[in-house]
């Protein structure tokens, strides 16, 4: 599924590297004369590197004319290409399969990194070099893996050097999709560390071939190439050869090579480089190496395996360190999109009553949490964790003295529970998770059984990570009327608000939280932002209770209402004595707080209910039709 804009970009991309691959193989095949595993060296370059091995293969490899491979192919530059796509084909090929596997098996990212440079490197000397190339530098298997040893040795540090810091900082990032094999990202990270180890490893094989250490380019044909005669032809072979002497680069035979038969001595190659020489580049690699692989440990947490963060994406801003636990990474991640089991449209409402069958006298409620995609505004939908398929969760109306019983069927990808806000009631009944009971796990069912002793404005939410759950959209009013009617206090209208925060970026949503990261950009009243909020009608003279939940997380909300002053009648479900209420126009709406105040409609008009922070009356930082987020209109006639 293509999630976030850089998987549209690599469709592309791995479309354009198929297409070259293709093209490269088609044409090594049939129309340029080089040894196998030359072709199968380019056909493999292609494939990780995509446009940019098309690129090299035209550049430095491709016989532009019949007969002129040799002559083309002889500058140092492109002999140092060739060298370096021995290297890349073999070595990044062991690195890539052993990224794979350590990957599936859940390894640390540091160990990872060790067994892919042990991969590359054996791939690359036992296989790529010492077996496939035995044909052509003669000598026994054993004799091969003597001599490309150094040379393989310090082209594998510098190429390592560039891949491992690629791979730690890009798959250790923000969206640890690119840890999974099984993700699209995975392999375009892949494809960016070959192309930094390809440019990071060029410049030393450059040095290897000119001092005779290693191969490059090489031309090989099944019999005299007739049509490169003359004079035109001999200075070819001559200018090839003066190249090879050079380098001492011995793979081209006066331009006309015959492919080798058994016990052919191969292609000799006679090194001038000193060992000074040789020990100060070996140094310099195993230098580049250990910054490469060690360095990034600075900034990132690389005890953390694929296994550990899920292939979680990260919030923009979030700081992320050596320190940074999977656990956090995990919580502050964005909501799935791929896990959405229903899509709802903006006419879908939250906060709807619940039904309840009765089994032997007691209320039977079924509560299920799942992944949906909820519309808050015409144009802007979040990936949110829902109770019955309704933000906020449905409500559920019972009255005091009933005895209830909720099940919570899991449809969540995360354990959950149910905390039941301010009820007082058996203890094993509370919810919180690994306290009062085991966590109920993805598939799994909890019923909560209790009888209702209380009366007034309470919640319902999880207290299973509740930092990320309850803020992607767990949680839902529970109104329960007292016993005896005369207790509660009566208006002619009755309205909740349950606040909530939202932090939407990029069509992804995440948990939003006071920290870095985490703020949110969006804010709703039941489940919607303004100016999508519900309009509440009354007419002069009638009173309107409004019950105000913080079901939000993280903010306090100074929720005001304009047209003149409401009583304050009951706090955090207790109903205040008449002596004791009081009038205000703003009650500040902390995380679990609940109000209920009554407001009478002095007169006609449009008054706003309000959080009296501008900022949580926008939308993503602008105004709508006179406002947005926390906004519900009262029209009074």
């Amino acid at each position: 599924m293509l999630i976030q804009p850089i998987d549209y970009f690599l469709v592309a991309w791995f479309a354009l590297a198929v297409a070259s691959t293709l093209y490269v193989g088609f044409d090594q095949y049939r129309n340029n004369p080089e040894p196998v595993v030359m072709k199968w060296g380019f056909i493999l370059v292609t494939l990780y590197m995509g446009p940019l091995g098309l690129l090299l293969y035209v550049l430095a490899d491709k016989e532009p004319r019949p007969g002129e491979h040799e002559a083309f192919t002889g500058p140092l530059w492109k002999q140092g290409v060739g060298s370096t796509i021995h290297c890349v084909a073999g070595d990044a090929t062991g690195i890539i399969l052993a990224a794979v596997i350590t990957a599936t098996l859940g390894l640390p990212m540091w160990l990872d990194l060790i067994v892919e440079y042990l991969a590359g490197f054996a791939f690359g000397l036992f296989i790529f070099q010492s077996l496939f190339m035995k044909s052509m530098m003669g000598g026994t298997y054993w004799e091969n893996v003597r001599k490309s040893f150094l040379p393989e040795f310090i082209s594998m540090n510098f190429m390592m050097a560039g891949m491992a810091p690629v791979m730690s900082f890009l798959m250790m990032g923000r969206d640890m999709r690119a840890m999974e094999p099984t993700e699209l990202l995975f392999w375009g990270v892949m494809s960016l560390g070959v192309i930094a180890g390809f440019t990071l490893a060029y410049p030393a094989n450059v040095w290897l071939v000119a001092r005779g250490l290693k191969h490059g380019l090489m031309t090989e044909r099944a019999r005299q190439v007739g049509a490169v005669r003359g004079p035109a032809g001999e200075q070819h072979a001559h200018m090839q050869m003066q190249q090879a002497d050079a380098s001492g680069h011995g793979g081209h035979e006066h331009g006309t090579t015959s492919r080798k038969g058994k016990g052919s001595a191969g292609h000799h190659m006679h090194s001038d480089a000193t060992v000074p020489q040789v020990a100060a580049i070996g140094m310099a690699s195993l230098v580049a190496l250990a910054i490469g692989m060690i360095a990034p440990a600075n900034w990132l947490n690389l005890t953390l395996s694929a296994r550990d963060v899920g292939g979680v994406i990260m919030p923009q801003g979030m700081i992320m360190d050596r320190d940074t636990p999977a656990d956090t990474m995990r919580d502050m991640a964005a909501a799935d999109p791929r896990l959405v089991t229903a899509s709802y449209d903006l006419a879908a409402k939250g906060d709807r009553e619940l039904p309840f069958r009765v089994e032997s006298g007691v209320k039977v409620f079924e509560l299920r949490p799942s992944v949906i995609r909820w519309h808050i505004l015409p144009d802007i939908t979040v990936e949110a964790y829902a109770y019955n398929g309704q933000i906020p969760g449905p409500r559920i109306h019972i009255r005091q003295g009933d005895r209830v019983r909720i099940n919570v069927t899991n449809g969540l990808p995360e354990e959950t529970t149910v905390h039941w806000h301010g009820l007082i009631l058996a203890n094993q009944m509370d919810g919180p998770a690994e306290i009062t009971q085991a966590p109920i796990e993805p598939g799994q069912t909890y019923s909560y059984e209790f009888t209702a002793t209380q009366h007034g404005t309470y919640f319902y939410h999880p207290h299973a990570k509740p930092d990320r759950t309850q803020a992607l959209g767990l949680y839902g009013a529970l109104i329960i009327d007292p016993a005896n009617p005369a207790d509660e206090v009566a208006a002619d209208h009755d309205y909740v608000i349950e606040l909530q925060e939202w932090l939407v970026r990029e069509g992804l949503t995440y948990p939003s939280m006071p920290m870095d990261g985490g703020m949110p950009n969006f804010f709703t009243i039941n489940g919607k932002a303004y100016p999508s909020t519900e309009t509440i009608r009354m007419k002069v003279g009638e009173t309107l209770k409004v019950r105000f939940i913080g079901t939000n997380n993280g903010f306090i909300h100074p929720m005001h209402i304009h047209g003149g002053p409401f009583e304050v009648v009951a706090r955090d479900g207790e109903t205040i004595s008449p002596s004791a209420r009081f009038l205000a126009d703003t009650v500040n709406v902390g995380p679990g707080q609940r109000y209920d105040v009554v407001w009478t409609a002095r007169r006609p008009g449009k008054w706003l209910i309000h959080c009296h922070i501008p900022h949580h009356t926008t939308n993503n930082n602008a105004e709508v039709k006179g406002g947005g987020g926390l906004m519900v209109v009262i029209d009074v006639t």
